[in-house]
């Protein structure tokens, strides 16, 4: 555990690349088989489900200290990050000497998989104070680095400042292998099915064997998907950018789960962008690939899931999938419900031959002989030009997509978000938007801890009269009067959306001033805020929910702008919203293009894999 701990400090201290290679493969070198295999599932983004009740971990960690439960949350806000306040308020202890072959010594110094194995994993489903017991013994065995990243493992929240990019040329360089037939081995080693272990992390390393029937792809392990080629995003003028509109292969963007279908040895495997193997979430789509469409063994299609009703022009909203995606089993009533199709827009393998070095127009050619046209992405005629794409984008919405993918019809398929192989653009429709009033605020984590960074907007339940009816609205909030009642007709604010991503660090800065100046009361970590700030939202999609107090929920909502020029009382109302849905979701306010590509984006309305192209 103490070299993994090291790993983590020097890539956390490191901004260089080669620096980060480095520690990366010295690691590597020196790590033992089983070791390595947990620390490279971990650094590729793995993430074990939580074991232990952060509650728990937050009394044990106080009780250690000695210190009060406020004490603590106030020492947690000032850091900003849980394991690193555990980490530090627990006291060093002197251990007892280590006894030679007693695996559960505290102060054993065991490795990274005996640790995760033997210790982290097996505290889930223990009596609370079993838990406790062992998280002592294991806390007290560790340094303050060591402590760090155990509670990350223990809390399933385990990240670190190096890309999956660089751990494959790190593992590539150590093993003598290409790249790239290292991002192909490593596709699937998150999923969490399948436990890393030494012998599957020796395959990684292992020589390519001589390949075989002419570097046909036959020889592949089971049902192991391909990496994944991402776009980047699109916006400005694409006649000025990208040149003739022939010379590019244009489709619908979807949205819904970007996902691999593979064929192999009469089986069929899905696997989302994520890597998790998927295919018991969908058995229509394997009975599909097996029965209905009768794929050739050594098919691989790269495409989408979408909830789409065989009798539909167009397919549901993403909110339809999510039930899919959220339900631990699946009854007979939820797959009526919610059927789902399978739409590819691109072959990877056909009888076993690898076709990404292939250019995008040959690819394309062949999926069109394979599948019928009801399971193709359709591709949208190039006689316009880009102003009649331009014209199709906007009416994506309508359609039930989120833009349109243009794709260099001579580009290969290549790993990961790169150019080298050709590229793929998403062009998106502009976000949707809503003036909202900030009306609590968190302090952010990380290199944020200390500032409020995370807002709560809400709108006016109705229009005000006046700017005079507005301030009235403050004024009760300032002074804590009781919320008017829902029937009262009373004007009040309505919560919507919660967002942290788009402004500048010097927005931030200033934002956090007004927090501090105008909060109104301390719910934990939460503040309450006169509502004086008005932000533009932006959001991808909007949907009716039961689960929120406005009955809305908003698609990655992010702030665009600080609307300094707008008045509290003109800030928009939950028929503002309504009518956003009414209409089909179409902008309600003209933007000029690339307007708040800054923005970052998080999702308030459950989670999701809609814009992974």
């Amino acid at each position: 555990m103490r070299r993994f701990a090291q790993l983590y400090a020097e890539l956390d201290a490191s901004t260089g690349t080669a620096d980060k290679l480095a520690a990366l493969g010295r690691y590597f070198a020196d790590a033992p088989p089983a070791d390595a295999a947990w620390a490279v599932y971990f650094l590729v983004g793995g993430k074990p489900r939580q074991v232990v009740p952060t509650a728990l971990l937050r009394t044990l960690a106080g009780a250690a200290a000695g210190i009060d439960d406020w004490l603590f949350d106030a020492c947690y806000q000032a850091v900003g990050d849980l394991a690193e306040t555990i980490a530090h308020l627990w006291p060093d202890r002197a251990a007892p000497a280590a006894v030679d072959g007693d695996a559960t010594d505290p102060d054993r110094d065991d490795g990274l998989a005996a640790w995760v194995e033997q210790r982290v994993l097996p505290l889930r489903g223990l009596a609370p104070a079993e838990q406790a017991l062992r998280l002592r013994a294991a806390f007290d065995a560790l340094d303050a680095g060591g402590r760090f990243v155990l509670v990350k493992l223990i809390g399933g929240g385990f990240r670190v400042g190096v890309s999956r990019l660089l751990v494959q040329r790190a593992l590539a360089a150590h093993a003598g292998v290409d790249p790239r037939r290292m991002a192909e081995r490593l596709m699937g080693w998150t999923d969490a099915k399948s436990t890393p272990t030494a012998a599957r992390y020796l395959t990684l390393l292992a020589a390519d064997p001589p390949p075989a029937d002419g570097g046909t792809a036959a020889a592949r392990d089971g049902g192991q998907p391909y990496p994944f080629f991402l776009a980047h995003a699109f916006s400005g003028d694409p006649a000025a950018v990208l040149g003739a509109a022939d010379d590019w292969q244009v489709e619908w963007k979807y949205d819904g789960i970007r996902a691999q279908l593979v064929k192999r040895a009469g089986r069929v495997w899905i696997w989302s962008r994520g890597e998790e193997l998927v295919s018991d979430r969908f058995p229509e789509l394997v009975d599909w690939a097996l029965q209905t469409a009768r794929l050739p063994d050594g098919s691989v299609l790269d495409g989408e899931v979408l909830a789409w009703a065989p009798d539909a022009q167009a397919p549901a909203p993403f909110q339809a999938l999510q039930k899919r995606i959220a339900r631990k089993s699946l009854t007979k009533k939820l797959l009526a419900e919610v059927p789902v199709r399978f739409i590819a827009y691109d072959l990877l393998e056909s009888g076993g031959e690898d076709l990404r070095q292939r250019p995008q127009h040959v690819r394309r050619v062949a999926l069109e002989a394979l599948l019928p046209a009801a399971h193709v992405a359709p591709l949208l005629p190039a006689e316009g030009g880009w102003p009649a794409l331009a014209a199709a984008r906007a009416s994506a919405r309508e359609r039930g997509v989120e833009g349109l993918m243009l794709k260099q019809r001579e580009a290969r398929y290549g790993s990961g978000r790169t150019k080298a192989d050709g590229v793929w653009w998403k062009w998106k429709v502009d976000p949707l938007s809503a003036d909202g009033v900030l009306v609590y605020a968190q302090a952010g984590h990380g290199r944020r801890a200390g500032i409020y960074t995370d807002y709560t907007f809400a709108v006016w339940n109705r229009a005000p009269r006046d700017a005079a009816e507005a301030q009235a609205v403050v004024d009760a909030i300032v002074r804590r009067a009781p919320v008017p009642a829902e029937d009262s007709g009373a004007l009040r604010l309505v919560p919507f959306a919660k967002a942290y991503g788009g402004l500048t660090d010097a927005e931030f800065t200033a934002v956090d001033r007004e927090i501090r100046t105008h909060a109104i009361e301390k719910f934990g970590p939460v503040r309450s805020v006169r509502p004086t700030l008005v932000f533009e939202i932006g959001f991808d999609g909007i949907g009716a929910s039961p689960r929120h107090k406005s009955g809305i929920a908003v698609r990655f909502p992010r702030m665009l702008r600080w609307r300094r020029d707008k008045p509290l009382h003109e800030a928009d109302t939950l028929q503002d919203l309504q009518a956003l849905m009414a209409a089909g979701a179409a902008p309600h306010r003209p933007r000029e293009a690339g307007e708040g590509e800054r923005a970052g984006e998080r999702e308030d309305c459950g989670g999701g894999e809609g814009d992974e192209r």
